[in-house]
């Protein structure tokens, strides 16, 4: 202790205590940890700059130099929802398009992504790419395809356009969705009335083909009576009739109800049965 009471240190523990400092600031200037979901792209200071030969820091703690940097990526999925895009069908009108665009960077490349497109991908590749493909796809189809038939159609090509774009840039898309087509009011309901319309032209076509089959069937039931008819009449006679009103006679008087017959009054000889029941 020195002569005015403060605590002197000795001289020997002053280079300990620097060196103490020196690593606890290395320290905190080497160690990095990435997040799920996350990888770091190291660049090397003295070494040539962006890593793109290795794999890229995955998940958890790392010691790096201090002199070298390390860009961290989300490789998740990630959604972009362009709303509103301004596009011009086959005919020239003018068509709004709501999309979402599901993406994610390549994790084995992200390094090569870092060094050709930066961490601004976004803004740089995806957009102008969705934009780009949208404007070209839908240029091919009229208002009225947009609206209703061809909608499928539209969001597959899409993104097979943007996936051309933006995955040889080390990006990977995932989808494409179209979310809601908005038409010039006046087209919108010229193309509504039209559908009604044909609608309607389906819906009676169809009772037509209804009716028509329905008088097909009565047609041919008539017919198959008639020609049923015509065949038993044909194949009658007056034997065949004799006999068949003698079955009936037997018949009739084998019955236990009270009857009265007059034999050989009938046409064709046959009797008469007179019951009181």
């Amino acid at each position: 202790m020195s002569d005015n009471g403060q605590l002197k240190l000795p001289k020997s523990i002053m280079p300990i205590i620097i060196l103490v400092i020196v690593v606890i600031i290395f320290l905190s200037k080497s160690t990095i940890t990435i997040d799920s979901g996350e990888v770091g792209v190291l660049y090397k200071t003295f070494g040539g700059g962006v890593v793109t030969d290795e794999a890229p820091l995955g998940e958890g703690f790392h010691i790096v130099a201090p002199w070298n940097k390390v860009f961290v990526y989300n490789v998740r999925q990630q959604e972009l929802f362009e709303r509103e895009m301004s596009v011009l069908s086959s005919n020239g009108l003018e068509i709004k398009l709501d999309a979402s665009v599901l993406y994610q960077p390549t994790a084995a490349t992200v390094g090569f992504l870092h060094q050709t497109r930066g961490s601004d991908y976004l803004n740089s590749v995806i957009i102008p790419a969705i934009r780009s493909a949208t404007r070209s796809v839908v240029g091919r189809y009229t208002p009225e395809q947009l609206y209703s038939t061809k909608r499928d159609a539209i969001q597959a090509e899409i993104f097979e356009e943007t996936k051309k774009i933006i995955e040889p840039q080390y990006i990977q898309l995932n989808s494409v969705l179209v979310r809601d087509v908005t038409l010039p009011p006046t087209i919108k309901t010229a193309i509504e009335r039209k559908l009604k319309q044909e609608q309607e032209s389906l819906e009676y076509e169809f009772r037509l083909v209804t009716a028509s089959k329905e008088a097909e069937k009565v047609r041919i039931e008539a017919q198959g009576k008639a020609d049923a008819n015509r065949i038993l009449s044909a194949s009658l006679n007056d034997k065949i009739l004799r006999d068949k009103g003698i079955e009936a006679t037997i018949k009739l008087a084998e019955s236990p109800n009270s009857k009265v017959i007059v034999i050989g009054s009938g046409k064709g000889g046959l009797p008469i049965i007179l019951g009181n029941q």
